[in-house]
């Protein structure tokens, strides 16, 4: 594959991570976010679903309560269109989404298929990674402790240098919150006059 390529492929495989959201303890897709990847609208891969209903599982997709769509649009600013919709959207497991893409059976369908199943994977093997890290952390952890307790002479600054560096390597094991986006209207004039105090 070309240099070209497989940076289209990898662009592709980003634009569907970011896409991925946990809801119910579940990596899911928002009908939206899949139709919108099929090329469909979003009221033709639901239709689709509905005709093949015994396709698709309660494990493969199951649709949002109130609260939870509520949560999904405040969290994912590329969902605030759902706001206005009166309807529930579905969420789509790995598996819903892959039977999504094959009861579509459209040429793009097919091909986003294949890299939503990539997403999914890379996504459960950087948990799985994460829950290794965090599990030799607190081994670690012990060792230095009962080092600590079978040695008298372990020095407290030691100690204290051991631990400040576990506590560094977890917090940057925790992803950073989101920015926050500001709430308000910025006027032209606005803009031009702060771009004036600071020349």
């Amino acid at each position: 594959m070309s240099a070209a390529g497989h940076q289209q492929v990898l662009a592709a495989e980003l634009r569907v991570q970011a896409h991925i959201l946990t809801l119910r303890g579940q990596r899911v897709m928002i009908d939206a976010d899949l139709a919108g990847l099929f090329g469909v609208p979003t009221r033709a891969l639901n239709q689709a679903v509905k005709r093949n209903a015994g396709r698709f599982p309660q494990d493969f997709m199951f649709q949002l309560d109130a609260g939870e769509k509520a949560e999904v649009i405040s969290n994912c600013d590329h969902l605030q269109k759902l706001k206005f919709s009166k309807a529930l959207p579905y969420a789509f497991t790995e598996h819903g989404a892959i039977q999504a893409a094959n009861v579509l059976a459209s040429a793009q369908a097919v091909e986003m298929g294949i890299y939503v199943v990539r997403a999914f994977v890379q996504l459960r093997q950087a948990s799985a990674l994460h829950v290794d890290l965090t599990k030799r952390l607190a081994q670690l952890e012990e060792r230095t402790e009962r080092l600590e307790l079978s040695h008298d002479t372990f020095s407290s600054n030691t100690r204290h240098q051991l631990k400040q560096l576990l506590d560094a390597v977890r917090q940057l094991m925790t992803p950073p919150d989101p920015p926050k986006r500001q709430i308000g209207f910025i006027h032209d004039q606005q803009i031009v006059k702060d771009a004036l105090k600071a020349c």
